[in-house]
Formats: structure tokens, sequence, C-alpha cells
């Protein structure tokens, strides 16, 4: 059975809203360390890309940013965003600048998508649970890269935020959050959009808050409530005292009193296989495709 084309209950409307959002000038800290733990998974993999997408840089990880293009010095990088400037922002910030021999030395950052099928790997960190359209957006990821390129992608999974959804639950609330999709549907999502050898995986990371405020910091940096049944316009001091009233019963003791919180994270990589010409009692095969038909795989081995 086909995944449905949409997060049933995410609201396209206040996913463009989010995603047209002005990003910091720094990434939020848990994208970044989920940026790491993606990065310890490239070991496993041997192809040395000479393209490669960063697809949402700010949000995904400045940091990661870096470390990846040290991993691959010598790569031609992309930088894409739905939103053009804020591409265009990632680029002033991670690029060296003009007095540094950096800047001449190494290759050209880019701005936008590289040509259709020429990329090697394409990175997208922690962006496809604010998707209104993601298996659009895989088929998208599919097209630009090469074949036997690769993704690898994170995002939030169904667990995350259990005991705010179930304080929530408790006072007769709308949910905190949207549907957060499984691991095994994105699998699905994957094959369906191309892909080849999806290998999923999750854990689940607990973060602790000394206080509410510091805690509703953090989640206002990492997102917005995007469920189509939110709470409906502005809400006054009253409700926001009721608010930490209810984070307050989130504290551990065995954590010190701390107010904890959890986050299911999904990991995913697939590659972009060989082609397959469709058969009938009549086809054709255009000469491009039949030459990358029959071009030797790179090979990537020893996959997650």
């Amino acid at each position: 059975m086909s995944a449905p084309e949409r997060p049933p209950s995410l609201d396209p409307v206040a996913a463009a809203r989010w995603a047209a959002h002005p990003a910091g000038m720094a990434s939020p800290w848990l994208h970044e360390e989920v940026a790491s733990r993606m990065l310890d998974r490239l070991d496993f993999i041997k192809q040395q890309p000479h393209q490669w997408v960063h697809w949402e840089p700010l949000r995904g990880g400045l940091q990661a940013h870096e470390a990846l293009r040290q991993r691959y010095p010598k790569a031609q990088v992309w930088l894409s965003s739905d939103q053009p400037q804020q591409a265009l922002r990632a680029k002033s910030l991670v690029q060296a600048r003009w007095w540094q021999v950096a800047r001449w030395m190494e290759p050209r950052i880019r701005v936008g998508s590289p040509p259709e099928g020429q990329a090697q790997m394409l990175w997208a960190n922690m962006l496809l649970h604010t998707s209104a359209h993601p298996q659009h957006l895989l088929k998208t990821w599919h097209q630009a890269l090469a074949v036997d390129g690769f993704l690898m992608f994170s995002c939030l999974g169904p667990d995350t935020l259990r005991e705010l959804r179930s304080a929530y639950a408790q006072r007769g609330w709308p949910e905190p959050a949207h549907e957060f999709t499984d691991m095994h549907d994105w699998g699905d999502m994957l094959m369906e959009a191309g892909f080849a050898e999806p290998v999923m995986d999750m854990e689940r990371i607990t973060l602790t808050y000394e206080t509410p405020e510091r805690m509703l910091a953090e989640l206002r940096e990492l997102g917005r409530n995007l469920h189509v049944q939110r709470f409906a316009g502005w809400r006054g001091r009253r409700w926001r005292a009721q608010l930490l009233e209810l984070l307050m019963t989130l504290a551990r003791p065995e954590e010190g009193g701390r107010l904890s919180l959890s986050f299911e994270i999904v990991y995913g990589h697939a590659l972009k296989p060989q082609p397959r010409a469709r058969l009938s009692a009549h086809t054709e095969i255009g000469l491009d495709q039949m030459r990358q038909m029959l071009r030797t795989p790179a090979g990537i081995s020893d996959k997650l």
C-alpha cells in the first residue's frame, strides 16, 4: 500500500510559513548533534563524492557542513533550499572570506541545485518531518543524484515529545505537534521515489532542562506546531502561566528535578540505482539512457 501524499495531521500552510521563517545565525544544538551522528555513518561508505548537495544547511547544521567539507575537501558543494535567500545566507556564513587563501584554493560553493543526475551525495539533516509533501521532496532528491549516488537524511520519529503529548492530553488541549512518520513508512517512500537498498534505523535522545522557559526556547529553535488542529489564535498570559505549570510536571527526580523530554531520531540511507528499461511489445531506449545503463557502477560497499 502506498504511503499518503502528505502526513495526515500536518498543516501545509503552517509548514510553508515555517520553511520561510528566517533561520538563526547558528543551527539548533540538537540538529548539530544529530548531524554528528550521521557523520559517523559515513565511515561505512567508501565512495568519495566529487559533487554533493547540502539541503537546507542553515537548519541542518553549519558545524556539520564544515565537517563534511573537511571530509571531502576537493568536492564541489551545492547549497540548496526551497528559500533561495536562506541558501545565500548559508553561503555567506560557510565560505572563506576574500582575503583567506581557502577562498581561492577550495572548490567554489554554489547555490541552488546541481544539474540533474550529477551529485554523488545528498545530505538532508532534520528536515523531512517538516515537509508537507515528502514524497515529492524525495523524488527531487532522487533526480539530483547520479546513478550510484547516495542519500543521507535524518528526521524526527513518532515517539518524539511523548511526555509533552501526554501532558497536553491530560489537560484536554490540542496536540503540541503533528504526527511524525515511522521509519518503516520512510523506507517504503524511498522505494516509491526510485531509491534502492534503503537502510533505516532510529535512536532516542532524552534532553533535560533546568526551567520550563529554557525548554520552550529550545523547542522554538527546533520548529513550530504544524498540527492542523493546533490551538487557534493568540493566547494570553494566563494560558502561558498554565503552560509553564504543565511543563513543570515533566520534572523527573532521577534527573535531579530537571524537566525531561524525549526525541526519536530516524536515520535513512539509500542509493540511486541503475535505471531499468520498461519492457513492452515495443521498447525504445535513448542513447544517453543506454550509456548510463552500461556504465560500470562506482560501487559502494559495507553500507549501513
